[in-house]
């Protein structure tokens, strides 16, 4: 009996089995893709484009149609910033030109206005200073080595100035060698030496920048009580040409010419050309420093640089080769009394007459004697 049952159960379970293998298998779980990822679209053969792509593979029409179009429908773009999807600036018509673009009109108001004209006026002023010295040579008489002396400036004033003056001189040399270094110095160093020139002189400019700013601002606060308007100012500007055949007019320790240097090279260029600066530099916090921003920048930039270049030049000519003594009041910060009477006689006077003292810097006192036990 046993053996019976034990037969039967065996013949159910091979029916199983046989009927699983024999029964069609179940259809694999489906996954979906998801509905950012999409199929890519077959090109239409009617399509204008699909059709340019077959008849002209070389034709990239359609590609820089779309760089242009990025000004006003800027594309996708992972860097920070502003502007960092628009590849290139809108295309606008300016009236009465020709250029579209805001990149092609800075480009050239840079070549065709303020490379020719600013390096024109820079040359000019170097050949008008040169004929002004052949022609009358130094200014004065008195050669600044009397033996009474005078403190014209004292050591922070010297120092203030020195360290302007340094720094001023750096970014004219490098300012002028990138803007107008490829037409005159390209063609006689060469392409490699002039790059790594230009390359180190513009870094110079960047990091000589600021320290000018900061420079600036103590010459300005150091100078500015000596600089205000006086009486006398007016005439001495109406009787320039006599300081030019040699009869100065009388002046304060600032005459009005040295005051039109502080107040239009110092302050209002001198503003200007750092304000513009630290913009193209970005270091001015709250700017997207977008593009028409910089361009805008390096414009004003351009122009107050080579308007400061130009007044500073006379200011350099009068303060080395133009003037006996004034270097050497610069750099040993005393003049003699004939000097100051001939260039600045109305501060000689004040001097004199006790209103002004002649030592302003308080001498060093000289050490007790020691005790002798």
């Amino acid at each position: 009996m046993r053996s019976l049952i034990a037969t039967w159960m065996f013949a159910l379970a091979s029916t199983a089995v046989l009927a699983q293998d024999n029964a069609t298998p179940a259809a694999a779980p489906r996954f979906d893709p998801p509905a950012s990822v999409a199929a890519a679209p077959v090109p239409d053969p009617n399509d204008d484009n699909a059709t340019r792509a077959k008849t002209q593979p070389r034709n990239n029409a359609p590609f820089w149609r779309e760089v242009h179009d990025s000004g006003t429908k800027p594309g996708i773009s992972n860097l920070p910033g502003a502007e960092k999807g628009v590849l290139v600036q809108p295309f606008v018509q300016y009236p009465g030109s020709r250029v579209t673009n805001a990149g092609e009109a800075w480009r050239q108001v840079r070549n065709q206005w303020i490379i020719p004209y600013g390096g024109s006026l820079v040359l000019i002023m170097l050949v008008a200073l040169g004929i002004l010295y052949f022609a009358k040579g130094p200014i004065g008489h008195a050669p600044n080595t009397g033996t009474r002396r005078i403190e014209r400036f004292t050591a922070f004033e010297r120092s203030a100035h020195w360290l302007n003056a340094g720094a001023f001189s750096v970014l004219a040399i490098s300012g002028l060698v990138m803007a107008f270094g490829k037409f005159v110095l390209l063609p006689v160093t060469g392409h490699l030496l002039f790059g790594w020139l230009t390359y180190a002189l513009k870094t110079a400019h960047n990091f000589v920048g600021p320290l000018f700013a900061v420079s600036l601002v103590i010459v300005f606060i150091t100078f500015v009580r000596d600089n205000f308007p006086r009486q006398g100012d007016l005439a001495w500007l109406l009787k320039i040409g006599d300081t030019l055949r040699g009869k100065e007019v009388p002046s304060h320790r600032f005459n009005a010419g040295e005051k039109v240097v502080f107040w239009a090279g110092v302050f209002l260029l001198g503003v200007t050309v750092v304000a513009s600066g630290l913009v193209m530099d970005k270091l001015v916090p709250g700017l997207d420093y977008l593009r028409s921003d910089m361009q805008v920048a390096h414009m004003v930039h351009a122009v107050a640089a080579v308007l400061m270049i130009v007044v500073f030049l006379t200011h350099i000519y009068i303060g080395t080769i133009g003037m006996r003594g004034a270097l050497s009041a610069m750099k040993e910060g005393y003049v003699d009394d004939e000097w100051a009477a001939e260039h600045h006689e109305l501060w000689y006077q004040d001097i004199r007459d006790g209103k002004i003292p002649a030592q302003r810097t308080p001498e060093p006192q000289p050490a007790p004697h020691a005790i002798q036990p």
